[in-house]
C-alpha cells in the first residue's frame, strides 16, 4: 500500500515563484518540503506528517554533542517550513523510459490533503508558506548540508 510521502531538504532559503512572482518564500533555517498524495491518503495521515516535519531532529544543536545535524527540530526554534505540492513523487519508471503517475492522487483529492499539511503545521504553530497548487512552479533554494530525508506516512 502506497503512503503519504514527503521529499524534506534542510534550507538557508527557499521559494516558490509562479508566473514571475514569488508565491511563497522562507529565510531559513528551515524545511523545503515536497508533499506527495496517493489515493489512500486521508486528513489524519497528513496531520501526521505534519508533527513528524514540525518535530524531526534536522539542525545542529546548541551544544553539538550529538551526530551532525540530529540535535533541533523546527519546533525547537520556530524554523519556517516552506510546503509544496508535488504529485511526481510517486513517479514510476520501472517499465519503459516515460515514468507514469497512477499512484498519485487525482487534484480533487490530492490538494486538500497537502493543504491540511500546511494547516496542521499552523496549528502547531509553524511559520509555514506554500506553493500554488497545479501551477508550473519554479522551486528555488539553498540546501544546507546537503541534508535530504525522505518521509512515508
Amino acid at each position: 500500500m502506497a503512503r503519504m510521502r514527503a521529499v524534506v531538504q534542510r534550507v538557508s532559503e527557499a521559494s516558490v515563484t509562479v508566473g514571475g512572482e514569488v508565491v511563497g518564500a522562507i529565510e531559513g533555517p528551515g524545511l523545503c518540503v515536497l508533499v506527495g498524495v496517493t489515493h489512500d491518503d486521508t486528513p489524519a495521515k497528513a496531520a501526521q506528517l505534519a508533527r513528524k516535519l514540525w518535530t524531526l531532529r534536522l539542525f545542529e544543536g546548541e551544544d553539538g554533542d550529538g551526530a551532525p545535524g540530529t540535535e533541533r527540530s523546527c519546533s525547537d526554534f520556530g524554523g519556517p517550513l516552506l510546503v509544496i505540492s508535488q504529485f511526481t513523487l510517486y513517479g514510476d519508471a520501472r517499465k519503459g523510459r516515460r515514468p507514469t503517475w497512477i499512484a498519485a492522487a487525482p487534484g480533487p483529492v490530492a490538494e486538500p490533503l497537502v493543504d491540511a499539511v500546511a494547516a496542521e503545521l499552523r496549528k502547531l504553530g509553524a511559520k509555514v508558506e506554500t506553493g500554488r497548487f497545479g501551477a508550473d512552479m519554479k522551486v528555488a533554494l539553498v540546501n544546507d548540508g546537503p541534508f535530504t530525508v525522505t518521509l512515508e506516512i
